[in-house]
């Protein structure tokens, strides 16, 4: 079938209160964000490839395709995807810099795809060959339709981004396949692990045919009707304790609630849904109130990768996976396209920058899969030539076991430049601030442009200039984060203006060469819990701008862990040198002794001797960079009794 032209993005709602900008109308230029997008293209890649073939996941394909993969198969059940999700990257990544070697490798890749792809459109190399189970035998665990989800988004990228090749026909031959298989009077289940929701979605946006919203809306109402077996997790596991509609909070495990929700959010929009988009608001309010990290991270176990209960949140056992971070992200942005609400790029910005941007490594070659707020154990460099068995491992590994964290977040910094700006009638909307350029066409209006720069998150000074303008009245919006108090937009006249937390717009004839200056004050900040969070009663945290602050042994005297430490959160935070976003706090370090009872009589208590110390604090997202360590970002505080 011949596909109607689209704009390279990864999510083309088709209505809702904002329109998102492709990747050709939003091009970042350097800065925080350019940088890493640039090492995602140049390292992150080929990294990623390199070891899925010596991980033996491409090769599963021409097992598959040969009758031995149930002899041969190498991985996890749901290696396919992470191939996927690869190739998706490469295809936004090829469009973005117009680059036919990323093209010539997605077709090697997909050639051997293909091989294993039956005639009715099956793809998955973990069942239905010779010797194996059969097809759709384990829907618990298999991830046939997990996979076929990141399969269909990788064959939407390509089209998307550089027009459709053999990737996309392939997903297409799946989509197909699970209509036909999961549709009206065929298998009526649904996944263990949610993700083929928003990909069918996305792909009706692509093709204009309803078959596969229609099927994306039939597994999200199928879902917590009890399809699935028990297991020793519980159904809130998947998500199939409840239907959609009917919960109010995310709960189970974290990536698979994330990737429902967002699936929830794509199909109520396309079928004007309310109550279903309703619900999801319900569910997305309670979890950022009772169930998120400080750095936006969702999950605090690691057995199940789960969310625990309210309040539960842990630092040094937060799991916040970075796939369930990018999954949030996912989610944040369904969100705010479809309401307009300022709090949804909040929690964005905030997981961007204390997840997504810290999970990868400087070089773009070693990763985090899971975010602790506390780091007890220095740790030990990995092995750059093997593959980590630990999620939580203590430093950035260059590959897992399970590695489907290193490809969502090359997929993700490859589209990067499409959360940080929409459009609706009336003009452009400015969500994150990055060193970009944008240019869109505003309907009615004409074509309309802002050139922006900016140092940001490490300084608060945001300078738009506009480039184009239709001669005609349009309207500027730019979010000011929640945290920004006090801050102060200059117009284009030169008259300042203090703004509030939310948005602040502008409506005029913009001329090009126009100047528009946002200043968000960027003094460091202490911050305390809820009290109802248990684990972190009597502690602070500091926070800059969008960042989170942590505290490294590195920058510690005498080898000291971070478990001598105590902050005074009296003393107001101070910026450190250097222009990184350090953060300078008076605190102590204590002399503490070890007994051999830890839990002494309260009358015989005594308090260990401390030495008055600054302590120097830097971004969470730009630790564990110099070597082994230990880290936290939550710190006890000076009891006022004993300051």
């Amino acid at each position: 079938m011949a596909l109607p032209s689209s704009r390279p993005a990864p999510l083309l709602p088709s209505r809702g209160r904002l329109l998102p900008l492709g990747m050709d109308e939003v091009r970042l230029t350097g800065g925080f964000w350019g940088h890493r997008q640039h090492v995602n293209g140049a390292a992150t890649l080929e990294h990623s490839l390199t070891w899925i073939r010596k991980s033996g996941w491409i090769d599963n394909f021409r097992a598959a395709a040969e009758g031995r993969a149930h002899r041969d198969r190498r991985g996890p059940i749901f290696a396919d995807s992470d191939v996927y999700k690869l190739l998706e990257a490469m295809a936004w990544e090829a469009g973005r810099r117009d680059d036919p070697e990323l093209d010539a490798v997605i077709d090697e890749v997909t050639a051997v795809i293909v091989t294993a792809q039956s005639d009715d459109g099956y793809l998955h190399t973990g069942f239905g060959g010779p010797g194996q189970s059969a097809r759709y035998s384990d829907l618990e665990w298999g991830h046939e339709l997990y996979c076929y989800g990141h399969l269909i988004q990788a064959g939407i990228a390509q089209a998307r981004a550089r027009g459709e090749g053999e990737l996309t026909r392939a997903a297409l031959r799946a989509a197909d396949h699970v209509c036909e298989v999961f549709g009206p009077g065929g298998i009526e289940r649904v996944g263990g692990h949610p993700e083929i929701e928003p990909a069918l979605a996305e792909l009706t946006r692509l093709t204009g045919d309803p078959r596969y919203l229609a099927q994306a809306a039939l597994f999200i109402d199928r879902r917590g009707r009890r399809t699935l077996a028990e297991i020793p997790f519980g159904r809130p596991y998947f998500q199939d304790d409840l239907p959609v509609r009917e919960a109010d909070v995310l709960r189970g495990h974290a990536v698979r609630a994330l990737y429902l929700a967002a699936g929830a959010v794509d199909v109520a929009v396309e079928r004007d849904d309310d109550e279903l988009l309703d619900a999801v608001v319900r569910q997305w309010e309670a979890t950022v109130a009772r169930r998120t990290h400080i750095t936006g991270g969702m999950g605090s176990h690691h057995t199940d990768e789960s969310f625990g209960d309210d309040f539960v949140l842990p630092p040094d056992r937060a799991y916040a996976e970075t796939c369930a971070g990018i999954a949030s992200v996912m989610l944040s942005q369904r969100l705010l396209l479809a309401t307009g609400e300022p709090r949804y790029a909040d929690l964005a910005e905030r997981t961007l920058y204390n997840v997504v941007a810290g999970s990868t490594g400087e070089d773009g070659r070693s990763f985090f899969y899971a975010n602790s707020l506390h780091q007890r154990r220095r740790g030990e460099e990995p092995d750059a030539h093997a593959e980590s068995p630990r999620a939580d491992s203590s430093m950035r590994a260059p590959w897992f076991a399970v590695s489907c964290c290193p490809t969502n977040v090359a997929r993700t910094l490859a589209t990067l430049g499409t959360h940080l700006a929409t459009r609706d009638d009336d003009g452009l909307q400015i969500h994150h601030y990055a060193d970009a350029d944008i240019r869109t066409e505003v309907a009615g209006t004409g074509p309309v442009g802002v050139d922006m720069r900016t140092r940001y998150p490490y300084e608060g000074e945001v300078t738009l200039r506009v480039t184009h303008a239709p001669g005609t009245p349009w309207t500027l919006t730019l979010r000011v984060p929640a945290w920004a108090r006090g801050a102060v937009l200059t117009d284009a006249a030169g008259d300042r203006h203090d703004v509030r937390p939310g948005t602040t717009e502008l409506t005029r004839t913009f001329a090009p060469g126009d100047e528009i200056r946002l200043h968000l004050p960027m003094a460091p900040r202490w911050t305390a819990a809820d009290p109802r969070a248990d684990a972190l009663r009597g502690q602070v945290a500091v926070e800059r701008g969008p960042l989170v602050m942590c505290l490294e042994s590195v920058d510690l005297p005498d080898g000291r862990d971070v478990d001598t430490v105590v902050a005074d959160p009296s003393v107001p935070p101070r910026d450190g040198t250097g222009g990184d976003g350090s953060t300078v706090v008076a605190g102590a370090l204590a002399d503490t002794v070890d007994e051999a009872w830890p839990y002494p009589a309260l009358s015989e208590r005594l308090e260990p001797a401390t030495d008055q110390a600054e302590l120097l604090l830097r971004p969470y997202c730009a630790r564990g960079n110099r070597g082994p360590s230990t880290m936290r970002v939550w710190l006890p505080a000076v009891r006022p009794d004993h300051g």
